[in-house]
């Protein structure tokens, strides 16, 4: 197998020097091997096996940790009880706990069948998909209880999937929602439940190579690293999917190779609202773009160069997938449907949407989806639609088309839109900025307002309502009156005030993420995996501003590593996730220019495996398993795998103990980790991973 050009030993650790001008030790870099860390272990004997298997439950309960039972130099809690009596009590624990789960096992076995014969035959599809998963979570705690009986000294590293699992994404099985009954789309949508997350790793195609640094990588890609064939790339689709050529083992996207050219349609979209051209969106107060079934990321990658951001969502796809090849681009995306779900975005979170031949029936099931696109448009934001159906010579001529055209232009007024000038089939829609125009509406003309417990500000995957919403927020503020990018990232003490937050607090927290931001680049020089000391003298080189392009915040917080990111001139973009479980900031991150999802980390996450290069998480580990853990910690970090491209990072920040137990998980996942102490911080720790290039043999 072939390995990453910067590896080293799974082991030691960095302790940070009081020098703020060399903040981390380079010369403490070189510890003691794996090989070294395996040998200790052996020579303790039967001590550090029953602490190995113990520190995983205590860890769970990191308040009632005593002080004087601190972390050794294996990275366990030390005990001082006698190691004979506790083998005796781990054995007959073990025993106790093999008992009782063998017979909770048979009993819900044997509920549950007794109550899936009683059931109808109408819902034994869905039923019976549950019953299996609930299998194979069984087994597979069986398995791990097994091997904690055993008292391994190394934990079992994960096997490798199957090739079909390449591109595959937990909680999108289309075929496995059919056979359950979903249907008119649903099939398409997100479907998970417990023990959807893989239990191996994904290996990525046999002739993968590292992508193109940016911008080179977002106007060429390598065909082997996206499941397309050439006939899909060939073949024509949305306005945007029509941009891309293939040249032997590349995929090339420029303007010059369609008959679309997307910077003349950008700069037809920018006079239609009365711009002069595209540059001058910022100015008319758009920043953040929400684009539909984006073809493969042209409209955002033109808008980039201009500071917008635009994010792609489009439905699950096999092959040919547009969130892969986007996301595969350096650009943002993540699937979504319009279906039957809200989309994991707060209320007036978007300046603009996007939509050109998305295949969204805009007219069906009374306007339901043009409320959500409201829903997520901030006040004085576009709704941008392309498709023939909106030309009106053409309609003219097809009673089913005119018919279709009547329908969406009824409901958009009904949500008080304005129509602006219309050009070919383009027309643009702008949302009202004033509240009052809802009840000048005649009665009975379009939805109504939700009321308080139907306007929930960050739905989770909520079903579609039928109502507008937003209109409650303290965030109803038209995006002409809010600043413009950049000034917008740095909100003011009135701005934060809506979000409860003081302006001391959000200055500190810049503050504080600035000087991280430049530690951890430094921490990502391949010298920190170098087997080969560097000479004395020798200084680390920085590493390149676009070493990284996709990012992951998995806890994003207030949006600060994205911010300092930016600040810091790094070409990246971030996706900053809000999980579920903590404080809900999203609003107050999109605010500020942003974009980000809610997520709940139990579950996959919306993307294709090998999308990002570096995956951040700051207290994560913590918020997930300091207290009524719904998962396992393994469960999180295989998702991370699955996510990361090869060669890429990891950077956890959390409590010395978690961390200490997370580099542990590091071991079955063949990653390369060093833990990294912080200087004046003794109650946390970094952990910093790169993920091998692991290659699938040819068989």
């Amino acid at each position: 197998m072939s390995r990453p050009l910067h590896r080293g030993s799974s082991g030691g650790g960095v302790r940070i020097l009081r020098n703020s001008n060399d903040f981390w030790d380079d010369s403490q870099m070189k510890e003691k091997t794996e090989k070294e860390d395996v040998d200790r272990s052996r020579t303790n004997g039967p001590h550090n096996t029953y602490l190995s298997i113990r520190f995983p439950f205590r860890f769970l309960f990191l308040d009632s940790l005593s002080s004087k039972h601190s972390l050794s130099d294996n990275g366990f809690v030390s005990d001082p009880i006698s190691p004979g009596n506790l083998r005796n009590r781990h054995k007959l624990s073990l025993a106790l706990l093999k008992f009782s789960l063998i017979v909770i096992v048979i009993l819900a076995l044997a509920g549950s069948f007794w109550w899936t014969i009683s059931i109808s035959s109408s819902s034994r599809g869905q039923i019976s998909r549950g019953y299996r998963r609930l299998q194979e979570q069984l087994v597979s705690e069986l398995h791990e209880i097994s091997e904690l009986s055993q008292g391994s000294l190394r934990l079992r590293e994960l096997e490798y999937c199957s090739q079909e699992s390449e591109n595959f994404v937990p909680c999108f099985n289309v075929s496995e929602n059919l056979a359950s009954g979903f249907s008119e789309g649903e099939e398409y949508n997100r479907h998970c439940a417990h023990g959807s997350s893989q239990h191996c790793l994904v290996l990525p195609p046999m002739n993968y190579k590292i992508p193109l640094r940016w911008p080179s990588g977002r106007d060429v890609i390598w065909l082997a690293n996206v499941n397309i064939t050439a006939q899909e790339v060939l073949s024509s689709g949305s306005l945007t999917k029509r941009m891309m050529m293939l040249d032997e083992d590349q995929i090339s996207f420029r303007s010059g190779y369609s008959t679309f050219d997307v910077e003349d349609y950008t700069h037809q979209i920018a006079e239609m609202i009365g711009l002069r051209n595209e540059s001058y969106f910022i100015q008319a107060g758009v920043r953040t773009i929400l684009d539909i079934e984006c073809g493969y990321g042209s409209f955002g990658a033109r808008l980039f160069s201009n500071q917008l951001l635009t994010m792609c969502i489009a439905n699950y796809e096999t092959s040919g997938s547009q969130v892969q090849l986007t996301l595969e681009r350096g650009l943002p995306a993540m699937i979504g449907s319009f279906t039957s779900q809200q989309l994991p975005y707060p209320s007036l979170s978007f300046d603009m949407v996007h939509c050109a031949r998305c295949r969204v029936d805009w007219d069906k099931k009374d306007g339901i989806f043009l409320v959500e696109v409201d829903r997520l448009l901030r006040p004085g934001g576009y709704f941008v639609w392309t498709d023939p159906l909106t030309n009106s010579q053409r309609s003219l001529r097809n009673k089913e088309n005119l018919k279709k055209w009547n329908k969406v232009h009824g409901f958009a007024e009904n949500l008080c839109w304005e129509m602006l000038p219309q050009q070919d089939e383009t027309v643009v829609w702008r949302k009202t900025s004033k509240k009052k125009c809802y009840s000048a509406r005649k009665p009975g003309s379009g939805p109504s307002l939700c009321s308080k417990g139907h306007d929930i500000e960050s739905p989770y995957y909520r079903p579609l309502e039928a109502c507008i919403a937003g209109t409650q927020s303290r965030r109803w503020i038209p995006i002409e009156d809010r600043k413009k990018w950049p000034s917008r990232a740095n909100l003011d003490s009135n701005e934060l005030a809506i979000h409860g937050l003081h302006s001391e607090a959000f200055a500190e927290d810049t503050i504080n993420w600035k000087s991280a931001v430049h530690n951890y680049w430094s921490l990502l020089s391949p010298l920190i995996f170098s087997d080969h000391p560097k000479r004395p003298g020798d200084e680390d080189p920085s590493p390149p501003f676009n070493m990284l392009r996709n990012v992951l915040d998995m806890n994003a917080h207030f949006g600060g590593f994205n911010g300092a990111l930016l600040e810091a001139g790094k070409s990246v973009w971030v996706m900053n996730v809000v999980p579920t479980r903590g404080h809900n900031n999203l609003p107050l991150i999109l605010d500020r220019g942003f974009i980000g999802v809610l997520h709940d980390w139990c579950e996959p996450f919306p993307s294709y495996p090998r999308t990002y290069d570096l995956v951040h998480g700051e207290g994560l580990l913590s918020l997930e398993f300091g207290e009524q853990p719904r998962c396992r910690m393994r469960d999180i970090f295989t998702e991370i795998d699955r996510l990361l491209r090869p060669e890429g990072w990891v950077i956890l920040r959390d409590s010395a103990a978690v961390i200490e137990f997370a580099r542990s998980q590091t071991t079955i996942l063949k990653w390369d980790a060093r833990v990294v102490e912080i200087e004046g911080n003794s109650h946390e720790k970094l952990l910093i991973c790169q993920k091998p290039f692991f290659k699938r043999q040819a068989s």
